[in-house]
C-alpha cells in the first residue's frame, strides 16, 4: 500500500484572517502555508465522485450559491461564502443542482496528488 501522506496534514480546519484596511477586507486563509489552491466548477446537473483522500485535507469556499456539498453522511446547499472543512479520509461531493454552474475554491493543506484519490461512487465510472 501506497502512503501518500508525505506533508503535515491539519487535524482541524486552520484558522482563517480578518484583515481590515481603509477600502474594505479580506480574509486569509493560508498565511505562508505549503498548500495547493484550485477553483472548482460544477456543471449544472454534474457531480464530482463521492472520494476521499489520505494525503490531504481541504478548505473548500464556496463561490456561488447552490452548490450542493457532502461531507460524511451530511449533505446540504451551500450560499456564496461558506467554508467546509473537509478532514482526511472524509468522504465528500460536490454537486450541482440549480440551472447555472457553481464553483467552489479548494485550499488543500498536505500533499496533492491525483493518486491518492479513492472513488466510493463515480458518476462517470473511474
Amino acid at each position: 500500500m501506497i502512503n501518500y501522506v508525505t506533508k503535515p496534514i491539519p487535524e482541524k480546519k486552520p484558522d482563517v484572517s480578518f484583515v481590515t484596511r481603509p477600502w474594505g477586507s479580506f480574509k486569509q486563509y493560508a498565511f505562508n502555508e505549503d498548500c495547493t489552491v484550485s477553483m472548482m466548477t460544477c456543471l449544472p446537473g454534474q457531480r464530482l465522485s463521492l472520494q476521499s483522500h489520505t494525503g490531504r485535507a481541504e478548505l473548500w469556499i464556496v463561490i456561488d450559491d447552490g452548490a450542493v456539498v457532502q461531507v460524511g453522511e451530511e449533505i446540504r446547499e451551500c450560499s456564496a461564502g461558506d467554508e467546509i472543512w473537509i478532514p482526511a479520509n472524509e468522504k465528500h461531493r460536490l454537486s450541482c443542482h440549480g440551472n447555472s454552474a457553481v464553483r467552489v475554491l479548494e485550499v488543500a493543506f498536505g500533499n496533492w496528488q491525483q493518486e491518492d484519490i479513492a472513488r466510493y461512487d463515480d458518476d462517470y465510472i473511474r
